[in-house]
């Protein structure tokens, strides 16, 4: 599992721009707060290999799984979540995790910890407001 400003990464597959060459289906963990990406670790040394030779054959996109074989259940399986869940499912996942966080951040008194929780919740729970609404319309 990974985490990026203290939120569990949900993984997925997405296109990466290297230079002039994008790169599609590369298998990604994306932070649902801060909105970064990361190549998943498990496959990051195929993907500076594939895209260093893209760039150097000048192809302007090319499909990460057409050369890399890789099982992306196994890749995504130690994953919190993944794309393929509810978005509401997921941000409310996230906002339970943050909850169980801030509860322990707050009974051993770190208040640093306790203030950027606070921010994370405020995010989640203005994300979990947008995705109510998109239902109701």
């Amino acid at each position: 599992m990974s985490f990026c400003c203290g939120a569990s990464m949900i993984g997925t597959k997405g296109t990466l721009k290297h230079f002039r060459t994008h790169i599609h289906n590369v298998p990604i963990l994306f932070c649902p707060v801060c909105q970064s990406v990361e190549v998943h670790h498990m496959i990051e040394n195929e993907y500076e290999i594939l895209a260093e030779f893209a760039h150097g054959d000048g192809a302007s996109e090319i499909d990460f799984q057409d050369y890399v074989e890789k099982d992306t259940n196994l890749l995504f399986e130690n994953c919190v979540n993944n794309e393929n869940e509810d978005p509401l499912d997921v941000v409310i996942s996230q906002i339970d995790m943050a909850l169980d966080l801030l509860a322990i951040a707050k009974q051993i008194d770190d208040t640093q910890w306790s203030n950027d929780l606070k921010k994370r919740l405020g995010v989640l729970s203005a994300r979990r407001t947008k995705l109510r609404q998109r239902q109701t319309s």
